[in-house]
């Protein structure tokens, strides 16, 4: 089951919405929250990955809950007074969390490498990777550090288990902290219907149904045919395909948050912004702090600043420092090379950036807008493609090696996969980059934000269209898209 599945919307919203609410009216709270914990753990156990059930990972998910909040309830625990002791317990608990979801994600990748450099047989063994692993263990991570640190407080096991499974953020984040939301879950204003918080949560939702069925999914066409087929692209057509692809995962993703944090609303709980317009930042280090902010604050919070950050008097362990973290994300996003790739050229050019700041030569701001976005658009294709050779053969397109002339209509029936006039078709995706463009650069996001949206004839407008269309395109399609992260 997915949010952009009719099912979803449908029957499983309304009917746990409905006893959650109903349960909290007649102060069967903790009935509520049982209630909600089982629809999660529902909600988690249809999802699936490819044609692999995720309810065979549904254990897997439990035991990490338990063993987690077993964990921090002893590094809360006061009796706990030797250091030596409570950092025994956080180094067992972090490397039973990367012992998992390394033996899940990454065992198949490291087998590989070593029977490919070393010339070894070592069994590849068919491990699938559990749905959302590298969402809710980085999140119980952090919980285990806090607690060891003592920026938390025992908390009762119905609302721990909650702060990881509730359903919104489950699978593919935001990844969220224990601070940020279960004070949340204890409060007594979360428990009852909230009318404004209701239609601001729809709102939200709409607009993430609307970027990913209408926005990301269309263009996942024209990326798709481009990346499989590279070595037949014109200039023109590799960068269409390349922004195509750096327009489908911004949208499928945030498209996936918004929708995320509007359930969140939905129940009164607030989730934490994971987008803020990324591809307006003027340098890498800006459009970190846009893209994936959760992900950025955990990666700042728990590896780059116990590495030493910038604190360090040698300049050289900076950079080093910089650089590891960026490979390690990119090594979180997936189990392959392109992804090591991808972190690199982010790691590098954070470091660039770095010393740049220190000529003071101060660019146009549109110079550095430029300069940036192209560089993610040029990045993005190693996170997408296959391999390197896959890689560099877009890449090489985009820069004239297979000519500079305008796409041949003719040739591209696979790609729109239409009997309407290819024209029109090529015309209409020019024409969706242009109103994605003007989003992006002029308008900034989708949605206005939830602080001043009201229900006021823009809000019936506009949630109508988006929810019409998004509505047209998933009962026309028999085959429900999944969120790209739900990969990673």
């Amino acid at each position: 089951m997915l949010f952009n599945s009719t099912e979803f919307i449908f029957c499983f919203l309304p009917i746990v919405l409905i006893i959650y609410f109903i349960l909290n009216k007649y102060r069967l709270l903790t009935g509520a929250k049982i209630w909600l914990i089982i629809s999660s753990l529902f909600f988690y156990s249809s999802s699936k990955i490819s044609s692999y059930p995720a309810n065979a990972y549904l254990l897997l998910l439990l035991c990490s809950v338990c063993l987690n909040f077993s964990l921090g309830s002893a590094l809360c625990n006061n009796g706990y007074k030797k250091k030596i002791k409570k950092r025994s317990i956080l180094i067992f608990g972090i490397s039973a969390n990367l012992l998992s979801i390394g033996y899940f994600k990454y065992y198949n990748f490291f087998i590989d490498n070593i029977n490919t450099f070393f010339h070894t047989d070592i069994s590849i063994l068919n491990v699938v990777l559990p749905l959302g692993i590298s969402f809710f263990t980085f999140q119980q991570i952090a919980y285990l550090i806090d607690s060891y640190y003592e920026k938390t407080k025992e908390y009762d096991f119905l609302n721990y288990t909650l702060f990881v499974v509730f359903f919104p953020q489950l699978i593919a984040g935001p990844i969220v902290r224990h601070q940020e939301i279960m004070p949340q879950l204890q409060s007594a204003w979360t428990k009852f219907f909230n009318w404004k918080n209701f239609t601001q949560g729809l709102y939200l939702f709409t607009t993430g149904l609307f970027k990913k069925s209408v926005i990301a999914d269309s263009l996942s066409v024209w990326a798709d045919f481009g990346f499989n087929n590279p070595q037949a692209l014109t200039c023109v057509e590799g960068w269409i395909v390349s922004l195509c692809y750096t327009f489908q995962i911004y949208y499928d993703f945030s498209g996936y948050t918004d929708m995320a944090l509007g359930l969140g609303k939905m129940f009164n709980i607030k989730l934490p912004e994971n987008f803020n317009n990324p591809y307006c930042a003027t340098s890498i280090q800006d459009f970190w702090r846009r893209w994936h902010m959760t992900l950025s604050s955990f990666l700042k919070d728990y590896l780059y600043f116990p590495l030493g950050g910038s604190r360090n008097k040698r300049k050289w362990r900076t950079y080093l420092n910089i650089m590891i973290v960026f490979i390690l994300c990119g090594l979180w996003h997936g189990a392959g090379w392109m992804f090591i790739i991808w972190g690199a050229l982010h790691g590098v050019a954070l470091c660039i950036n770095r010393l740049w700041k220190n000529t003071k030569i101060v660019l146009p701001d549109f110079i550095c807008w430029a300069i940036t976005f192209i560089f993610v658009n040029i990045a993005w294709i190693f996170f997408r493609a296959t391999n390197l050779n896959g890689a560099k053969e877009l890449i090489k397109a985009m820069f004239g090696a297979n000519g500079f002339y305008l796409p041949e209509f003719s040739k591209l029936t696979v790609f729109f996969d239409v009997n309407d006039n290819l024209e029109h078709s090529w015309g209409l995706l020019k024409l969706i980059l242009l109103i994605i463009l003007i989003f992006v650069i002029f308008i900034g996001k989708l949605k206005p934000s939830a602080k001043i949206l009201k229900l006021n004839v823009y809000y019936l407008v506009s949630l109508s269209f988006m929810l019409v269309c998004s509505l047209l395109v998933l009962t026309k399609s028999s085959y429900v898209s999944p969120f790209l992260y739900f990969n990673f």
